[in-house]
């Protein structure tokens, strides 16, 4: 049975929402605002796209605001390649993103053990604690064993990820977001990694990638101290979940507000080739599991179902309760 994540995403998917024009860009531009405004930044998704898309320095912003963000949409860049060519994950890489995600924010920080610098992506030598009063981290002088032993274990379920449902999926990059921020393996930008590392994760396998508002920062934050207190990722896996829930009907709702006849009709088109995909997969299916898994109503489904029917490229065997389907060009 499909979990409510992936009924919404279905739904996304069969609106087109996700095949607009410059829907990639644009969709990017919101995820590197956002990330970046968990961390206090102030720009807002117009501002970013006039600056990434124009080059124009922006006026009443600061140069760390603005390097913060120009900075992260560098190392979102590389991510994709890395998701496009299905790289394995490893220190090297997670080192290099980071290089980017600081590389004009960053400090270098002096200690007893010798000198490393966050702009350059080095591991951390000192100990951080969660603020002020909060626990410590682990010992950074566990950190690159603990870090490589991420890389090994995420590779291992990446390499199962055709056996994973969608939900499954998505549980994975939950984990990789929470383990990550959890081993926390840099000075500074340790929020803004595992966000993108889980980023990665959706990227590489079509997944709508997660968005995390600054308005749910609280929230957020709550969920990742929960988890990590009572060591179950449960928590943080329901509150991601949750999250995307509330954006994607969100972004649903104010798509179909927006749409005009001829969006519409390829609505409907889209519609009735995932019915067809469905009832190939699942000759049983009722008006109302369709509705279900395409996210639309059950009169909708029933118009798409009798115009198929009298297109001939659905029939039905047997009464509505116990028949099945037959799909024309598979008999």
């Amino acid at each position: 049975m499909k979990s409510k994540l992936e009924e919404l995403v279905g739904r996304y998917r069969a609106l087109g929402i996700d095949q607009q024009l410059d829907y990639d860009k644009f969709y990017l531009y919101s995820i590197i605002t956002h990330s970046t405004a968990i961390e206090g930044s102030t720009i807002t998704e117009l501002e970013n796209q006039i600056m990434f898309d124009n080059g124009i320095a922006l006026k009443g912003k600061s140069l760390i605001e603005q390097n913060m963000n120009l900075d992260l949409k560098a190392a979102y860049e590389r991510a994709l390649v890395f998701a496009r060519q299905h790289s394995d994950v490893t220190v090297e890489r997670l080192k290099e993103l980071s290089a980017l995600t600081m590389k004009n924010t960053g400090t270098v920080y002096h200690t007893m053990l010798g000198d490393f610098s966050s702009a350059n992506g080095d591991l951390r030598l000192l100990n951080a604690t969660a603020g002020v009063g909060g626990k410590s981290y682990m010992s950074f002088n566990k950190v690159p064993s603990r870090l490589e032993q991420f890389c090994d274990n995420l590779n291992v379920l990446r390499n199962e990820a055709d056996k994973k449902s969608m939900q499954e999926l998505y549980d994975m990059c939950f984990d990789a977001h929470f383990n990550l921020v959890t081993i926390h393996p840099w000075a500074d930008g340790n929020g803004r990694m595992a966000r993108l590392m889980m980023n990665w994760l959706q990227f590489e396998y079509s997944l709508i990638p997660s968005r995390i508002f600054a308005d749910d920062k609280e929230e957020y934050i709550k969920a990742l101290v929960e988890t990590r207190e009572s060591e179950n990722l449960d928590i943080f896996r329901s509150f991601m979940t949750d999250m995307m829930i509330r954006h994607l009907t969100n972004d649903i709702a104010a798509f179909e507000e927006s749409i005009g006849e001829t969006t519409v009709e390829k609505v409907k088109l889209n519609t009735a080739d995932r019915i067809v995909a469905l009832i190939k997969e699942n000759p049983r299916h009722s008006a109302k599991s369709l509705a279900q898994a395409i996210g639309i109503s059950s009169k909708g489904i029933e118009k798409q179902l009798a115009k198929l029917k009298a297109q001939g490229v659905i029939r039905r065997i047997g009464p509505d309760k116990g028949g099945i389907w037959k799909v024309a060009d598979s008999e």
